[in-house]
């Protein structure tokens, strides 16, 4: 059977940047650009030329890709020629191969937000893409509210992404600007518009998850018959975001009937890199990734149950819907007090840690873990501490440096400006092959702002380890979260720590305590401790 084609388009450096809180630089549109051709996306949306000096810039600097580069815009105004319309001018100018203009589909805003007749709008549509197609380029019309449109006034709807098509749009992307059309609906009206003239591989989706029916929304327009999908990395985009690319994709590659109907630029050796992509996009915007991601999350393969752990040890495929490295991604057996000795001896041996079944380390092991998580502690999602837990009941960690005291302080005092600022302060004092030694640190940033008590100890804990001071360079701290485990008067303090190298390794450790700054510095121990296992011993990735 010939398998169509289905082609993806990434907005995530146009639609993706409309995200609260989000602004690329053009270094950083760069990169995620060759991140997205590398993966092998079909089109790749730049921004809006001429719309900020960001996406300017970037047009400007013409990056090579094999994708079609398009640059993004809207349909000429009202009462002027698309030949002297400035505004379409800008992105003409920016010279891509593709340009997508968007244009209103909807009776309600041609009148309430242009002003001008419906008759006007179309007429608008067709020049502003004729323009296009006599300049030499791909044209794209995105039919802003095209859904909401159609439900309010399907004739017009339907006029409007007609005038787009005949007068040479290659694309027509049908938009739920609002992200509030439900699956079933968007799959009527898909049909609805192939049915009126516009084939379906002439027809592309996009969609937003104000109902979080982004990805089903997508996959409905595809069931009827569209063959473009529009969407972003990671969900980006603003509200609720966009139809999240890392969920689509690889659902599309790899789940029944897409798998075997569809081709796409996307092969399976790229789609390796998914998580990768994903979590270096999340590294650009300097946040933590969404655990729980469908494909990409770290939690996407975890199995926490006894009962799963087991199955899994058989047969993967029990609870797993693929296996996990197609996408880059990596199984997780975490360790909580609902394990059973299957699911903690698949964990040990990740960790490098041969136990035998029956082995009495086995059963001492989980009731040290059930009798800590009962202080508060959990290794669920500290999976480093629980090696070093193990390790230690099982007699197979060095001691590599001990801790005989440290102090933070924490003052307030007026600085050279006569201003009011923190200052915290720490001392470490450590015992390395023999020596003690001693390090003081404090957390003042290149602004001369307080970075707080615990950085003041990591910086002070790692300035003189020795011998180990050069191992654990490249280690540093990603992110810190602190959660009260009980209330009043004996309120339990825990700390997770996630830590990351240049070599790309991501661990989690656990510190518990009534004092805040005791957890944070045990957390920060066991986090140094694995970097140390893992630079001077052959162990597993764990």
């Amino acid at each position: 059977m010939t398998r169509e084609r289905l082609y993806f388009y990434d907005t995530t450096l146009r639609d993706g940047q409309q995200t609260q809180g989000v602004q690329f630089s053009t270094p950083e549109k760069m990169q995620i650009a060759a991140t997205l051709d590398a993966l092998g996306v079909d089109y790749i949306e730049g921004g809006w030329p001429g719309a900020n000096p960001t996406d300017s810039e970037f047009f400007d600097a013409k990056p090579q890709m094999d994708a079609t580069f398009t640059a993004f815009g809207m349909t000429k105004r009202a009462g002027r020629s698309a030949e002297n319309d400035d505004v379409l001018a800008a992105v003409i100018n920016a010279g891509t191969a593709a340009v997508c203009l968007v244009g209103k589909t909807h009776d309600f805003h041609v009148d309430k937000a242009l002003g001008i007749t419906l008759a006007e709008n179309t007429d608008n549509i067709a020049r502003s893409i004729e323009y296009l197609v006599a300049q030499g380029r791909e044209a794209l019309f995105d039919a802003e509210h095209f859904f909401d449109g159609y439900k309010s006034n399907p004739e017009y709807a339907l006029e409007a992404v007609l005038a787009a098509y005949m007068a040479g749009a290659r694309w027509v992307v049908l938009c739920d600007t609002n992200g509030g059309t439900l699956p079933h609906e968007i799959y009527a009206i898909t049909k609805a518009v192939i049915a009126a003239g516009i084939p379906g591989d002439h027809l592309g989706i996009h969609t937003h998850n104000d109902t979080e029916n982004a990805v089903a929304g997508s996959l409905a327009a595809v069931d009827a018959g569209a063959r473009q999908v529009q969407g972003t990395l990671n969900g980006l985009g603003e509200r609720c975001g966009n139809a999240n690319l890392t969920t689509l994709i690889p659902t599309l590659l790899l789940k029944q009937p897409y798998a075997s109907r569809f081709e796409t630029g996307i092969s399976q050796d790229a789609l390796k890199d998914l998580v990768r992509a994903s979590r270096q996009l999340d590294d650009i915007l300097n946040r933590v990734p969404f655990r729980q991601a469908p494909y990409v999350g770290a939690s996407a393969f975890a199995h926490k149950a006894g009962l799963h752990a087991s199955a899994i040890l058989k047969d993967p495929s029990t609870y797993e819907h693929i296996d996990p490295a197609v996408v880059g991604n990596a199984r997780i057996i975490p360790m909580s007090n609902q394990a059973g000795q299957s699911n903690l001896r698949r964990r040990l041996a990740e960790a490098g840690l041969e136990v035998a079944p029956g082995d009495p380390a086995l059963a001492r092991i989980l009731d040290l873990i059930k009798a800590r998580e009962a202080e508060g502690y959990t290794y669920d999602s500290a999976q480093a501490s629980f090696e070093l837990l193990a390790r230690v009941e099982l007699g197979q960690i060095p001691q590599f440096f001990e801790v005989k005291r440290y102090k933070v302080t924490v003052e307030r005092r007026k600085n050279k400006y006569n201003k009011m600022i923190s200052l915290s302060e720490a001392v470490v004092v450590v015992k390395v092959d023999g020596e003690k030694k001693l390090s003081v640190s404090e957390s003042l940033d290149e602004h001369g702002s307080d970075r707080g008590p615990v950085n003041a100890l990591s910086t002070a804990l790692a300035k003189d380890l020795g011998r180990y001071s050069e191992a654990i360079g490249d280690m540093h701290l990603v992110d810190f979260k602190v959660r009260i485990t009980q209330g009043g008067t004996e309120a339990v303090t825990r700390v997770i720590i996630d830590s990351e190298d240049g070599q790309g390794r991501r661990w989690s450790t656990v510190g518990v305590s009534p004092n805040i700054v005791d957890a944070s510095f045990e957390a920060l121990l066991d986090a140094i401790n694995w970097k140390l296992l893992r630079e001077y011993h052959a162990v597993g990735a764990g």
